[in-house]
């Protein structure tokens, strides 16, 4: 018999709150920003066959500059635009410093590829990657649990912020899901260790009935939020807390209807993350 933690919920209920406003790419961003190179490579293409004489890093320019004008101009979320300045010019970088007499080991690539590969596997399927939430978010949480409350941290990475709400609330039922199979079994000895009262899985957030929690949590990335906030809708009990570190529950509106919002970004720090805070009625 399966427990309450991991069942899904079968019954159709409607939601007690209004949807996010959606952003037109949010469905498929990676192949919008691949299609976002493509007016660059043709303009890149066409220089160079004119005889133009441009030199090869200047190409690149070229197309990885139009690439994040475009990103930008089709409204991607913002570390897509990032990721199209970045990623040819950091290509033509390593080829280059690989065509060197003293070129990089390839067991150097095949190693930092195994590492990726076993702490960010998930982020294929679920678009998020790992984020390590700050000493004061575990600290917020920790205060607004009721006694002998329920936690569950959706993507629980190396599982910090759950051993340190253990430390201040060892009365507290904390749970974690975590998609990387590295991750979750440094936070899943990490709290054994702890002696913390924690169900740490491996496995898929969507897999997860929220409503046995008081309080879920989620450091994620604004790719699964919207579809995140219509599970909460679904799932979470009158009273209960869903609580997101940075991200909004819509990429249009960032501070859409959230009760509350708590600064938690220390000065000098440019993450400017928070907590926004949303009481289920």
């Amino acid at each position: 018999m399966s427990s309450p933690d991991s069942r899904l919920l079968t019954s159709p209920i409607e939601l007690r709150g209004p949807s996010p406003p959606r952003s037109e790419h949010s469905s498929s961003p990676a192949l919008t920003a691949l299609v976002a190179h493509l007016p660059g490579l043709a303009c890149a293409a066409a220089l160079s066959a004119s005889g133009a004489g441009i030199a090869l890093p200047w190409l690149i320019l070229i197309v990885s500059g139009s690439a994040a004008l475009l990103a930008w101009h089709w409204r991607l979320p913002l570390w897509w635009r990032y990721i199209n300045l970045s990623f040819l010019p950091l290509l033509g970088l390593a080829v280059y410093l690989q065509s060197g007499a003293d070129a990089i080991n390839p067991d150097w690539y095949l190693a930092a590829f195994m590492l990726l590969a076993v702490t960010s596997i998930g982020a294929i399927k679920t678009r998020v990657p790992l984020y390590l939430s700050s000493p004061r978010a575990a600290d917020e949480l920790a205060r607004r649990l009721p006694a002998s409350g329920r936690l569950i941290d959706l993507g629980c990475g190396l599982g910090g912020p759950l051993a340190r709400i253990h430390r201040q609330r060892p009365d507290a039922r904390l749970a974690g899901i975590e998609a990387a199979p590295l991750n979750w079994l440094i936070s899943k000895l990490r709290l054994h260790a702890s002696g913390a009262r924690a169900d740490i899985r491996l496995g898929n957030l969507w897999e997860v009935n929220l409503s046995q929690y008081d309080i879920v949590y989620a450091y994620l990335s604004p790719a699964p939020m919207a579809r995140l906030w219509d599970k909460a809708l679904l799932e979470m009990k009158p009273g209960s807390l869903f609580i997101s570190n940075t991200f909004s529950v819509s990429d249009i509106d960032a501070g859409f209807d959230a009760d509350e919002i708590v600064e938690i970004t220390k000065p000098g720090d440019l993450a400017h993350a928070r907590l926004l805070i949303w009481r289920m009625r």
